[in-house]
């Protein structure tokens, strides 16, 4: 009933969102001559931050349509070049650059958590990367829109993926591996698949894998988030998380982690601050500062659209990840083969943290290099962004300036 009480008030929370905007628009409306009196203009503020924050949102687009690369603007072309039933590979393309036979740039996969959000929380970091790489990023599909019939999704699914990917990618161009990005989540299943690609000399694995706040030792400064993952045993997550998806959606039946839920879990750990965030926004469209205003519409607009996770990939991830500790612990399993991490030996290893990090706590990423003693030292590297915290680390000023570049130098140092 969890799934269908949360429709029903998904549905009530639309309404009063629709009524507060008309009414927002009314009220400030130049027409209307009572516009810039008294309360007026407050009210139609206060009604504009209420109708934004009980919005509801479904996928939203990349919208990525030019960057500048080497001091010329070039324009992007975006498609999804490999389509399967949990998750596609987009590509992105500077149409100018990339389509040309005597300019080949090295092609780096994004691989975006399957967290509960879209992959265009990667935005920023897509725009930054395109820069000096063909981008190619994973999209996970919302897992309520994917039929039953179309099977199961868990970590061993998600690391065929990955494998698949990096093997469409490399057949691409043969020869020239590509270049890996894991962004929180992720980097356990990349780490693994890596591993895996090198203990069978796969030609397209990948020649450098970076690790962004990735939880590959939670035991390492644990979070919040790695103390309630601990603090449960997995069958309170499968009986008190784990939820049908209605009838209404084409993924009926389908046993999910909803990521309502998973909203609502990363919202309340810092509610205090969005609080202030909206407050903020009702005060900069007060003052008459606009764009304010719209860059947290924005953000939020992007934070706030979900999407659900198959309940299997979700109970798999809290119990191998954050209770049983299988990576650092050498346990992890793919199709019931352990991942020898000592057959990672090619592949250069980037691990870089957040010192702010609320997720992924200050060591949790760096783990990885100790955990390859096979792989010479001159190909590993580690890299704490002073000031970032998790969002900060891939998206932002700290991440277009900061943290950006020394991907550049690592993959430029280990070309592949």
């Amino acid at each position: 009933m969890l799934y269908h009480a949360y429709e029903i008030q998904r549905n009530l929370m639309n309404s009063a969102s629709s009524w507060a905007a008309i009414s927002a628009s009314v009220l400030s409306n130049t027409a209307n001559p009572f516009a810039k009196m008294g309360a007026i203009p407050l009210a139609a503020n206060a009604l504009d931050v209420f109708a934004h924050a009980t919005a509801s949102y479904g996928k939203p687009a990349f919208g990525i349509t030019e960057i500048e690369s080497g001091g010329k603007l070039y324009p992007v072309i975006e498609a999804t070049v490999v389509n399967r039933p949990f998750g596609d590979l987009k590509r992105f393309r500077l149409d100018g650059i990339d389509d040309t036979d005597d300019t080949v740039r090295p092609k780096m996969l994004i691989v975006a958590p399957m967290s509960g959000h879209y992959a265009t929380l990667l935005r920023g970091t897509v725009e930054r990367m395109l820069e000096s790489y063909e981008v190619y990023i994973t999209d996970w599909a919302d897992a309520a829109t994917v039929p039953v019939h179309e099977g199961h999704f868990d970590l061993d699914d998600y690391i065929d993926y990955l494998i698949d990917f990096l093997e469409y990618i490399e057949g691409q161009q043969p020869g020239q591996r590509p270049h890996m990005l894991a962004v929180c989540q992720p980097s356990v299943p990349a780490f693994a698949a890596t591993a895996l690609m090198n203990k069978h000399k796969s030609p397209a694995a990948p020649a450098t894998l970076t690790m962004m706040g990735g939880p590959i030792d939670t035991r390492e400064s644990p979070t919040s988030v790695n103390d309630h993952a601990m603090n449960r045993p997995i069958e309170w997550f499968r009986n008190s998380v784990i939820a049908t998806v209605p009838m209404n959606y084409r993924g009926a039946g389908r046993k999910v982690y909803p990521g309502f839920m998973q909203l609502s879990a990363f919202m309340s750990m810092n509610l205090r601050s969005h609080m202030m965030s909206h407050y903020e926004m009702f005060k900069h469209l007060t003052s008459g500062d606009d764009a304010s205003a719209q860059a947290t519409k924005d953000f939020y607009d992007e934070y706030r659209s979900v999407c659900d996770m198959t309940a299997e990939f979700y109970l798999q991830t809290v119990e191998e990840v954050f209770q049983k500790h299988s990576i650092p612990n050498g346990t992890f399993e793919h199709k019931g083969d352990i991942v020898d991490l000592g057959a990672l030996t090619e592949t250069a290893l980037l691990a870089i943290e957040g010192e702010r990090d609320d997720i992924s706590g200050l060591g949790q990423t760096r783990a990885a290099l100790k955990l390859t003693p096979n792989l010479p030292e001159d190909k590993k590297r580690y890299y704490m962004a002073e000031g970032a915290g998790h969002y900060g680390i891939f998206n932002g000023s700290r991440w277009r300036t900061k943290v950006a570049p020394v991907v550049e130098e690592f993959v430029a140092a280990h070309p592949g």
